[in-house]
């Protein structure tokens, strides 16, 4: 009998065995393994800060169904993890990336440092909404960028958008409230009216409605610098408690720190929010001394029941725009009207005065680096000082940078190097601190690789673990993992992630903790770190034995 005749022939025998009452069963099955990937034998650190011990962890679609000694437990994959560290996917609480995904969904720069998970939105900047005075600019710059019209006004549509892309990453956001400024007040520097204030909290409470988990500000860039302590206040108050997290890129973070950690707190406790200081610090050298009160002041805050934590990355360099260079004034309006007082020559002087001033705060010319540039003819500016170049080009250095803001329309990137060793460790061993890398996404190949990019957007978590952890032992390594990944899932309200547990999202990160290290550097920051062979996201390899398989595996979390 042939297979077409057996097929027939079983068919016919069932129809009549069902037609006389009797039961027939022609099936061929195949048993499933008990798990879609085994991670067997590794020393777990589960990510709250327990001692490690060696097990095994089971994955089931996407979720870690089991923990322990698994034996000969079948799967589809089994990595055998035994001279390994497995832990939780590193959680970067604090990340720049919103439409950075849209161009570079693959996420290399975050994936292969083991980070699973990122939250952006932060510095008082997200993807949305859209709108005020810039709306024409902002909408012109996406479709130079993506090629097509940004088919987005609000959070809701961003996160449909990439969504439908898809991404490597899992991503969650923040609203920023310098968007929301720009969108009903404008760009100018004057107080919030009473409708607007309340027009303000309605666009925060909506972003929040559609799937964003607190709000940043940004208070040392425009617009959100104009808004006010007791404006910050009543926008907070507009975001339901449940949400209602404040990180804050302060309004100075170098001679005047503590004030604006007392700014900080003192809106925190206005507004019943959960305080996160992003990215602390004390920068220029006259300021180091101060780290250490900037703690206590947090230390105090606490101490009376206020919620509060820090994020920090693992450098002695800070990245940002080479506008926060120039005083606040001359930015008032927006770029068409900055740009407008560096032509003006009686402006331009006075300018002058105050940047100097500034670059004499970070110790010479040789403590700034231009690190983003759009026209072709100024990218050998990228990944140099600007003392290098004037030296090269015998120019005034001011009227460099000048120059080079208007030539670029004021989207110039920079590199200043500011703060102090001692320092950055306090911040990092503190209890309440969060790793984080402060940085987009990025590639050494393709679109990914135009700018030259802070070493942080490709090592920062790496970099925590070797030289903060492994080789300057500021904390121990579990304290360290929980850092980067129990303890911002705590901050966020996030139950599902941050820890390896039964029924936990399986994103789990595989690395030698002999040989994990950074080598992005400021001069060659397109590298990949070393010593992470293997990263799952929702149970998925992304990365195997080194290797970026282009899955992309992650997805849009919303607070909703």
């Amino acid at each position: 009998m042939d297979r077409r005749s057996f097929v027939k022939t079983g068919a016919a025998a069932g129809i009549a065995a069902a037609a006389a009452g009797g039961f027939t069963f022609l099936s061929i099955s195949r048993v499933r393994p008990a798990f879609d990937l085994v991670i067997k034998g590794g020393t777990l650190l589960d990510g709250t800060g327990a001692a490690s011990r060696v097990a095994d962890i089971g994955i089931r679609n996407g979720v870690i169904t089991a923990v322990g000694s698994l034996g000969n437990a079948t799967a589809d994959r089994i990595i055998e993890a035994g001279s390994f560290i497995v832990s939780p996917g590193f959680i970067d609480i604090h990340s720049h990336l919103d439409t950075s995904l849209l161009v570079s969904p693959r996420a290399e720069s975050k994936i292969r440092q083991g980070v699973t998970t990122t939250v952006t939105g932060n510095c008082g900047s997200s993807a949305a909404p859209l709108g005020g005075p810039e709306l024409k600019q902002t909408l012109a710059e996406f479709e130079d960028d993506f090629g097509y019209a940004c088919p987005y006004r609000d959070m809701d549509g961003f996160f449909t958008l990439l969504k439908s892309q898809g991404t490597a990453i899992n991503l969650l956001s923040l609203v920023g409230l310098g968007d929301v400024r720009a969108k009903i007040v404008g760009l100018d520097n004057r107080p919030a009216a009473k409708d607007e204030i309340v027009r303000m909290q309605r666009e925060a409470a909506l972003a929040i409605e559609q799937g964003c988990f607190g709000a940043s500000t940004g208070l040392e860039y425009t617009p959100g610098s104009f808004a006010s302590t007791e404006e910050l206040i009543e926008v907070m108050k507009g975001i339901p408690e449940k949400h209602r997290l404040y990180a804050t890129h302060m309004r100075n973070e170098d001679n005047r720190v503590l004030e604006a950690i007392e700014e900080a707190i003192a809106i925190a406790r206005g507004s019943g929010s959960r305080l996160q200081v992003s990215h602390l610090k004390a920068q220029n050298r006259a300021n180091w001394p101060k780290q250490a009160a900037a703690i206590a002041l947090l230390e105090k805050g606490i101490a009376q029941g206020m919620e509060i934590h820090t994020d920090r990355y693992p450098y002695v360099a800070y990245s940002t725009t080479l506008a926060a260079l120039f005083p606040l004034w001359s930015r008032d309006g927006g770029t068409d009207k900055f740009l407008g007082r560096l032509k003006d020559s009686s402006d331009r002087s006075k300018i002058r005065s105050e940047v100097l001033g500034k670059v004499e705060g970070l110790g010479s010319w040789e403590s700034i680096m231009i690190s983003s540039v759009s026209k072709p003819g100024n990218k050998p500016h990228q990944g140099r000082t600007v003392q290098q170049i004037i030296d090269a080009n015998h120019e005034d250095p001011f009227e460099f940078v000048a120059n080079l803001m208007l030539d670029e329309n004021g989207g110039v990137g920079m590199v200043g190097f500011g703060m102090d060793e001692p320092g950055t460790e306090l911040v990092l061993q503190w209890k309440n601190t969060m790793v984080c890398s402060d940085a987009g996404a990025f590639s050494p190949w393709g679109r990914g690789s135009r700018s030259n990019p802070h070493p942080r957007g490709y090592g920062s978590f790496p970099r925590a673990i070797a030289h903060y952890q492994r080789t300057r032992q500021i904390t121990t390594l579990p304290e360290m993992i929980r850092k980067m990944t129990a303890l911002p899932a705590e901050k966020l309200g996030i139950t599902d992630r941050g820890v390896i547990a039964e029924a936990k999202a399986a994103d789990i990160v595989v690395f030698d903790y002999q040989t994990i290290r950074d080598t992005s550097t400021f001069v060659q920051p397109h590298q990949f770190p070393e010593g992470i062979p293997f990263v799952i996201v929702n149970g998925r390899i992304v990365i195997d034995n080194g290797v970026n398989t282009g899955a992309l595996a992650g997805s849009v979390i919303r607070s909703t």
